[in-house]
C-alpha cells in the first residue's frame, strides 16, 4: 500500500495558522507527546520504557503490566518507587515554551483542554483548572487503594526511592484520615478501584463548554496523540467528524483525514512555526 500523500509542510502550517485565526473557541487535546519537549521521557514501546525504568527493564516488565493497581496489593514498595518517581519528576519538570503559545494562539477565546496526560503540566504552565479535563486523572490527586473515601492532594507528600534497588522507602504515602496505603488518582488498566469523581465533574464542565458552540466555530489542536492508547485522538476525530476543524501535530503518526491539517513535527517545532504566521 502506498503512504497517503501529504502536502507541503510550509501550506500545511499556513493551513493550520488561518484555521485558528477563524475560529471561534480552541479545543486543545493533549496526549504523551506533549511532554516531550520538556525533557519527559517517551514511553513509546517497551524500549522506550526501559530506557527510563532499568530496574523494570530487567523484570521484562512493561508499562501496561506496571500501571496496574495490583502492584499496590502485591509490592506497594515497588508500585510507590514507581509513582513516586514520577511524582517527583513531573514536580521538577518545567512545561515547554509551546504551552505558552498555545495560551498566545487562544488569546481571548474560549478554551478547552482534553487531555490523557497525568502530570498536571497544563496547570503548572498557567491554565485554568476548571477548563482542563484529565480523562485519566492526576498523579497530583491521591486516594485510597481500596477506592473508597475521598480523594485529597498529594502537596506536601513526599516518596523516598532507592533508585538502585527501585523501591519507595517507609513510610508510604497513606490517607489522613484512616492511615490506609494511598495511591495516585489515575486511571490504570484493570483498574476498578479508581474514584473518578474529580474526573466526572470535568467531563460534565467540559460537556457544558462544548454546547456553547457550534461544532464548526470550535478548532482542534491535537498534539503528540497517538493510537497506542487512542482515547484523546479517537475524542478529536469525533469532534472533526462533527464540523470542527482539526490540526493534528504528531511527528510519528501524523495521519489525518484530508479535510484536517497533518503536520509530522513535535509539539514545540509546530507551535512556533503557527505562531510565526
Amino acid at each position: 500500500m502506498n503512504p497517503p500523500r501529504r502536502e507541503p509542510l510550509d501550506s500545511a502550517v499556513e493551513r493550520a495558522a488561518t484555521l485558528i485565526a477563524e475560529a471561534r473557541a480552541v479545543l486543545i487535546g493533549a496526549g504523551a507527546g506533549m511532554g516531550v519537549d520538556s525533557g519527559l521521557p517517551d514511553f513509546r514501546g517497551p524500549e522506550g520504557f526501559w530506557r527510563a525504568y532499568p530496574p523494570l527493564a530487567r523484570r521484562g516488565l512493561r508499562f501496561e503490566e506496571m500501571a496496574n493497581p495490583r502492584w499496590f496489593d502485591r509490592e506497594p514498595h515497588l508500585a510507590w518507587a514507581f509513582y513516586g518517581h514520577r511524582l517527583r519528576l513531573y514536580r521538577q519538570t518545567r512545561p515547554h515554551a509551546g504551552f505558552q503559545i498555545l495560551r498566545q494562539l487562544a488569546g481571548d477565546r474560549p478554551l478547552f483542554v482534553f487531555t490523557s496526560n497525568v502530570d498536571g503540566a497544563f496547570q503548572a504552565a498557567g491554565f485554568d483548572d476548571a477548563q482542563i479535563y484529565e480523562i485519566h486523572g492526576s498523579i497530583h490527586i491521591l486516594q485510597r487503594t481500596d477506592g473508597r473515601g475521598r480523594t485529597w492532594s498529594a502537596d506536601g507528600v513526599e516518596v523516598d526511592v532507592d533508585m538502585d534497588r527501585f523501591v519507595a522507602r517507609d513510610p508510604l504515602p497513606t490517607c489522613p484520615v484512616t492511615g490506609q496505603l494511598a495511591r495516585p488518582n489515575i486511571l490504570m488498566f484493570n483498574d476498578w478501584r479508581w474514584r473518578a469523581e474529580r474526573s466526572e465533574a470535568q467531563a460534565e464542565r467540559y460537556a457544558a463548554w462544548l454546547d456553547r458552540f457550534d461544532p464548526e466555530d470550535i478548532v482542534i489542536i491535537e498534539i503528540g496523540a497517538g493510537t497506542a492508547v487512542p482515547s484523546v485522538r479517537n475524542e478529536c476525530s469525533r469532534r472533526h467528524l462533527r464540523g470542527a476543524g482539526l490540526i493534528r501535530i504528531n511527528p510519528r503518526e501524523p495521519d489525518a483525514p484530508r479535510s484536517a491539517v497533518s503536520l509530522p513535527l513535535g509539539a514545540l517545532d509546530a507551535l512556533t512555526r503557527i505562531a510565526a504566521r
